[in-house]
């Protein structure tokens, strides 16, 4: 039986050189661009803001894959953890961490992890598989959040208020990188000829 080989990611097709030193920089560059994309943040419900994190946190696992994709997330956490304000709108610390968005943090490394191997599987070179691929990501994150949020929100006040008003915003994600990576490998592609 032949062992199966995964895909490169866009990452590795464009950056092909492997080593420690590349693939620490990419997982500290990737958590600096989360932490980047959580200081826009919309307060729509009290507890939970609408964030541009979810988007780097699926960019950083289809980019960099699974393992690449959850470390830097895990990097992204420990530098909350120790203080630096990298959270929705600047929050930091273990509290932080513990409160009502913890689910949602946990979520983060899953969904890297999970949308990295279905990037390695080679579903971001199809606009379907991306926009799939993505949304994949979101419900993940969700899943985690909303499982902790349940214990500190009403279920009547659960989906209507912590998961109808961020479908919206998924979906556009999900449609931008559709749209990108696809044209990304095709761009690869045509450089190769």
């Amino acid at each position: 039986m032949q062992a199966q080989t995964r895909a490169l990611t866009l990452c590795d097709a464009v950056l092909p050189r492997s080593g420690i030193l590349k693939d620490v920089a990419l997982i500290a560059g990737f958590a600096v661009l989360t932490a980047v994309l959580a200081r826009v943040a919309i307060y729509v419900t009290p507890l939970v803001p609408i964030t541009g994190q979810t988007l780097g946190v699926l960019l950083t696992g289809a980019v960099l894959g699974s393992r690449r994709g959850a470390a830097s997330q895990i990097a992204y956490l420990g530098a909350g953890a120790v203080g630096l304000p990298v959270f929705a709108a600047g929050n930091a610390g273990i509290a932080y961490m513990m409160g009502p968005t913890a689910g949602y943090l946990v979520g983060f490394v899953v969904a890297a992890f999970v949308v990295g191997l279905l990037a390695e599987a080679g579903w971001d070179r199809r606009v379907l598989t991306m926009a799939v691929a993505m949304l994949v990501g979101a419900v993940i994150i969700h899943v985690f959040g909303l499982a902790r949020l349940a214990v500190l929100v009403p279920p009547e006040k659960l989906f209507a208020a912590y998961l109808l008003p961020f479908v919206p915003g998924d979906v556009v994600k999900a449609a931008i990188a559709a749209g990108v990576f696809p044209s990304a490998w095709a761009l690869l592609r045509r450089g190769e000829r």
